[in-house]
């Protein structure tokens, strides 16, 4: 992953977009992570949310792994904010990603830049087809795949799958 450096708790930096670094998390994370994962309204659309705060501690504060998907923290470069994260898989020929804003973020375009900038340091790794699947109900989440150049390819599990 490009390495950058990061001030909080020297955490390497895995991604960055022009407004945010995109790296692991950090145990000064979790309190903003807990607002908007257990909104259940707000994360009708997520399968990993409504957990303890030890919950998301074990998942969270491990070392990331991108063959065994790593959720990674999207935090603001301005004022050091939590302003959602992403999820990044790699299988085979294909990585996986998601994302997920904060309620607090919402409609500023963060979910973009971000998904922009994972899919532009996928590409630099090599031929890679990049996959996301979304739930149909999820039309704001649909919309932004198609804007970024996605087109849907199945059904599975309920969900569809969205391919690069």
């Amino acid at each position: 992953m490009s390495e950058y450096r990061d001030y909080n708790e020297g955490k390497k930096i895995t991604f960055q977009s022009e407004r945010c670094y995109i790296r692991p998390f950090v145990n000064a994370d979790l309190d903003e992570f807990l607002v908007y994962r257990n909104d259940l309204e707000w994360m009708r659309f997520q399968g990993f949310k409504g957990l303890s705060r030890e919950e998301y501690k074990e998942h969270l504060l491990k070392e990331p792994s991108l063959e065994n998907g790593a959720q990674l923290a999207i935090i603001s470069k301005s004022d050091q904010h939590l302003v959602g994260d992403v999820f990044i898989k790699k299988e085979e020929d294909t990585f996986w990603f998601g994302y997920t804003v904060s309620p607090a973020f919402k409609r500023q375009g963060y979910a973009y830049e971000v998904a922009d900038s994972m899919i532009a340091w996928i590409k630099q790794q090599g031929d890679f087809q990049v996959k996301a699947g979304v739930s149909p109900e999820n039309i704001s989440s649909i919309r932004l795949l198609e804007k970024l150049g996605f087109s849907r390819q199945y059904e599975k599990e309920g969900d569809f799958i969205y391919s690069l």
